[in-house]
């Protein structure tokens, strides 16, 4: 750990940090930042004084875990504390003049520490909070308690018999309890904030799959108010048609009962969750009381009346006849009884769905959830099992219809054991009482029906009331994100709880015209699937949050599988086409639709979901695997390092780059740094990447810091990439300013294409009649690492350098992200031609890259024509055998002219204009007569050229004067000029006079050239194997 220095009388004052460090030793290591809780010796607290010294024994600036270092926020009354950066323990504070901040960033934008007492906002009162019981299970069991309990589970219990219908109970049960564990896991794996089902999934899974579940969530949550309260209004509908009462008629009744109901409801909602969590629990007290009231009637001796409507108590003879099946009707299934019943078991989410409103969503959701799975999934196995084993299936409810006034000979049924023959209805199939013919046979075997009743409108209002709560809150997370257009104006909340209000009209306006339509057997079926949905989800997210293996995974719920939950996610969508399959099919495609919307979006989050680290999984086993297979020339791709500095300075050279890289090959932007702090944030910012994304470039972005800049692009040719991921050809942008540059930059650039080829890289030069660089007047960074002693040998005539930097273009050199300019790569390249010289065979880079980029649509339109040096008496037959050979490439190259002209002699006056560009780099007479030797003229400035080397290399020398002299006759008016570049021998050909036949071959062109020269090893094969 790092120790405080404890030196009299020593003060260190750092002028560019917003606070002032200072270390005092004569009453004892103390040190302090003005205007943050960080002192010592004062009296006032500091996060080290006490966590440190219990820790450790002695004074540090070292400080102990404390939870405030790893929050995102604030709590209310308080500073929030941060730890100290690296730079504070690892730097030498004396020696550095610009270091960065001395505590980390935090969240807020400001230095932690650097804060004050009035900066602390007043304490607001707490919002209400609940705890598992009240906000969890007691929401769930009330959400999945439904009509279907009270009216549906006798009827299913006579198709299927008791065993049967415990089979499909547990089933469901099972189904949503793997989703309980999975969602418990979920919950468990950090703090979770409102937004429930949406919050859980998009946290998981990532926006993608989340936005779209979390829209249909909360719109199939909003319908289901009103579906819950039709249920509701019908119920009193009927019991006002058996007093004979009437408002309008039986439809526009149910429709002006679900409109004052949902109302209702909407007013305790708005009246705060405190009001709501009310009315909940008196709706739970009110069903309970119907459970008692039903569980009493089983036991209390049947009358007379009952005992002709099929209820005889409980009897051993009606539970074995009643234990099996006894199918009916066109649903007379098993699969047809298990997609009725299923909705009932679903509501599981409601207590998840208020996350935001629990005191510890973590343990409250796995405790009330799983709680509320097993106490429902109970009483459903009782009920079922109590109400076959005391009714029959068919009665006819008709006092008269007694043993006695029969013979009991052909009496048919069970009920004839106890004195009751329903033979004629039986056999006439017209009784109306029993299980199988009464949907309200709870209210028959009840001690008292009324209760029944009541149970049904608590069952009904208590679901309608919870999803009235969910769909605002959902939905008001998702608005919060930005995830969609337009829907943002949802997301305000008010109040100490952030009610969202707003959320609420909404909720309720889509209630409310689902109501007035009064039919929703349609689109009943649509919202099951939309829960199914979230199911499926919410077990597929926490199967892949554990397959991926991410240390980010570590739910303190351990009670889970992943391989349960993905059986779970599997059988939750099969589930959906057993239902419905059309239905099924429906919301399957609004969660593709919506899924499609936001990766075409791509909205700027980032949650740490599970795919990230899915997919991070698979490129690193793709890349370790593709070390198993060596490289064959078939599967060649020019994967590009590309000199750009700051990507934004060089918009074309990206621009080019990633057009025929794109969906292809691998591009990596290099960018070299120079060794001071601010330069160090600037190589390594990812505004780079923004920058890129932003463009819709697929470029990788990599960074380096060296004192100069040829030994930054060594460490990026020897270290750039990933196993067989690695670039193979570099590309580079022109040097326009080397006449004016210092002489020791020329050699620098033409050392790195020496370098590359020393590492059998392919070498690509860029060079545009305007320039690469956009932001020529920017304000440079300097490096004084870069600047050298006047040179000697140069012409004095010669303009001085400007400052250097570490881009290949010094005064292009930016620190901040730049807007995004158009270049000509951007554009349709028309009908215009791309020109290959192809003068010199470098294994077939030259061919390859005219070829990548008509694969593209801006090029595709281009004509490929390809310019090979001949012999004008052999001019046909040459011809034909590079069309032969192009032809077996299978490029796609029909145009190709032979050069018979390229050896002549170039004109005189572009003789002497070469001579007067080299001129100033020439050793001059007095250096040839002075003492210094010219091995060492050469190595102290490896640049000057010499008369031998002149003579030596004037072949060369002239034929690139020659070379631009036919590029100006033939390639005037081409999309893009690609040349073979000519190779200079290291020790042989002089930096100075290697960059002068670059600038000689490319000068005065209109369209860009590109100087192109493989690694002299086959890119390109005719042969299949």
């Amino acid at each position: 750990m790092e120790e405080v220095p404890a030196a009299p009388n020593e003060g260190i004052s750092l002028s560019a940090l917003r606070s002032q460090f200072s270390v005092n030793g004569e009453e004892g290591p103390k040190y302090g930042f003005d205007g943050s809780k960080y002192h010592y010796g004062d009296g006032t607290s500091v996060a080290s004084q006490n966590s440190s010294q219990i820790l450790t024994g002695y004074d540090t600036l070292d400080v102990g875990p404390n939870y405030d270092f790893y929050a995102n926020t604030n709590a209310q009354g308080r500073v929030r504390r941060s730890r100290p950066s690296l730079f504070q323990l690892h730097s030498n504070i004396e020696e550095d003049s610009c270091p960065p901040p001395l505590y980390e960033e935090t969240n807020t934008g400001r230095a932690p520490g650097d804060s004050s007492e009035d900066d602390v906002e007043e304490p607001q009162s707490e919002p209400t909070r609940f705890g598992w019981v009240k906000g969890v299970m007691i929401r769930c069991m009330l959400n999945i308690w439904g009509v279907i309990l009270y009216l549906r589970l006798p009827w299913i219990t006579a198709q299927a018999g008791i065993g049967l219908t415990w089979v499909i109970i547990l089933l469901s049960s099972c189904i949503t309890g793997i989703t309980g564990l999975s969602t418990s896991a979920i919950a468990t794996n950090g703090r979770v904030k409102g937004g429930g089902t949406y919050f859980l999934i998009s946290r998981s899974l990532g926006p993608e799959l989340g936005g779209s579940i979390g829209l249909i969530f909360a719109f199939a949550n909003a319908v289901a108010v009103a579906m819950h309260t039709v249920g509701f209004a019908e119920t009193v509908q009927a019991l006002m048609q058996e007093s004979g009462a009437s408002i309008v008629d039986p439809i526009n009744d149910i429709r002006i009962i679900g409109v004052i109901t949902v109302t209702c409801l909407l007013a305790i909602s708005l009246a705060g969750m405190e009001w709501e969590a009310k009315a909940q629990v008196l709706f739970f007290i009110v069903i309970l009381v119907s459970f008692a009231n039903y569980i009493v009637g089983t036991i209390i001796p049947a009358t007379p009346q009952k005992q002709a409507k099929g209820f005889f108590s409980y009897q051993a003879d009606i539970f074995a006849e009643n234990f099996v099946p006894n199918w009916r009707g066109p649903e007379g299934n098993f699969f047809g009884m298990f997609s009725i019943f299923f909705p009932s078991a679903t509501g599981i989410l409601a207590g998840a769905n208020i996350s935001g409103d629990l005191k510890d969503p973590t343990v409250a959701i796995p405790r009330g959830t799983l709680m509320a799975i097993f106490w429902t999934t109970l009483s459903y196995l009782i009920i079922a099992a109590t109400i076959g084993a005391c009714l029959v299936r068919d009665a006819s409810g008709i006092m008269n219809d007694t043993l006695a006034m029969s013979s009991a000979d052909s009496c048919q049924g069970l009920a004839c054991q106890y004195g009751w023959d329903f033979t004629d209805c039986i056999t006439n199939r017209t009784c109306t009482y029993g299980l199988s013919n009464q949907y309200q046979s709870m209210s028959l075997v009840s001690g008292f029906a009324p209760l029944i009743t009541a149970g049904i409108f608590g069952a009904t209002l208590s679901s309608a009331l919870a999803c009235l709560v969910s769909a605002p809150k959902v939905f008001q997370c998702l608005c919060k994100d930005n995830l969609y257009p337009v829907i943002g104006f949802f997301g305000k909340g008010n109040g100490k709880n952030d009610e969202p209000i707003r959320g609420y009209v909404l909720a309720y306006i889509i209630a409310v015209c689902f109501v007035l339509i009064a039919e929703l057997n349609t689109i009943a079926p649509i919202i099951s699937n939309f829960f199914l949905c979230s199911y499926a989800l919410i077990n597929f997210s926490c199967f892949h949050a554990s397959i991926t293996n991410s240390p980010g995974w570590r739910p303190s719920f351990r009670f889970y599988s992943k391989w349960m939950s993905l059986l779970g996610a599997v059988v939750s969508v099969i589930i959906m086409f057993l239902l419905t399959w059309w239905a099924a099919l429906i919301a399957i495609g609004i969660v593709i639709f919506l899924l499609g919307y936001v990766l075409y979006k791509r909205p700027s989050v980032n949650w740490g979901s599970s795919v990230q680290a899915g997919s991070y999984n698979m490129a690193l086993s793709y890349c370790v695997s593709l070390n198993q297979v060596d490289d064959h020339i078939k599967n060649y791709r020019p994967q590009c390092l590309v000199l750009t500095g700051p990507p934004s300075c060089r918009p074309a050279l990206v621009d080019f780059v990633g057009t025929f890289t794109k969906n292809l090959s691998l591009m990596i932007c290099g960018n070299v740094g120079g060794p001071s702090p601010a330069t160090l944030d600037t190589a390594s910012s990812n505004s780079h990447v923004t920058w890129l994304n932003k463009r819709q470039i697929k470029s990788f972005y990599h960074g380096v810091v060296a004192n100069d800049l040829r030994t930054g692009v060594k460490m990026l040719l020897q270290g750039a990439g990933l196993g067989r991921i690695r670039p193979n050809v570099l590309l580079t942008g022109f040097k326009r300013d080397w006449r004016k540059d210092k002489p020791s930059c020329i050699d620098n650039y033409i050392g790195i294409l020496h370098d590359a080829f020393d590492l059998q890289y392919g070498v690509c030069v860029l060079r545009m009649r305007e320039g690469l660089d956009v932001f020529r007047q920017a304000q440079t960074h300097v490096n004084p690492g870069f600047e050298a002693s006047p040179e000697r040998g140069v012409n004095t005539s010669v303009p001085p350098a400007p400052p250097a930097n570490f881009s290949l273009d010094p005064d292009a050199m930016v620190t901040e992200p730049q807007p995004q300019p158009s270049t000509v790569f951007q554009s349709q390249q028309g009908k215009k031609t791309i020109d290959v010289y192809w003068l010199f065979d470098d294994g077939g880079l030259t061919l390859l890259l005219p070829y990548l980029l008509t694969r593209k649509k801006r090029w595709a339109r281009c004509k490929v024509r390809v310019f090979v040096g001949g012999d004008i008496q052999r001019k046909e037959e040459q011809r034909k055998e590079v069309m032969d050979l192009i032809s077996k490439f299978r490029l796609g190259f029909h145009d190709v002219e032979v050069l018979p002209d390229i050896n002549a002699r170039p004109q005189p006056e572009h003789v002497r204009r070469f001579e007067d560009l080299i001129g100033p780099y020439r050793i001059n007479t007095a250096q040839k007569d002075g003492h210094v030797t010219a091995e060492q003229l050469n190595q102290d400035c490896p640049w000057m050229v010499s008369d031998e080397e002149i003579e030596t290399n004037k072949p060369k020398t002239l034929r690139q004067i020659r070379l631009n002299e036919v590029l100006q006759d033939y390639s005037r008016d081409a999309a893009i000029i690609i040349v073979t570049m000519p190779v200079g021998r290291r020790g042989q050909c002089p930096s100075a006079l290697y960059m002068a036949w670059l600038e000689t071959l490319s000068r005065d062109l209109r369209p860009p050239v590109l100087l192109v020269r493989g690694n002299q090893e086959n890119v390109l094969t005719f042969y299949c194997q």
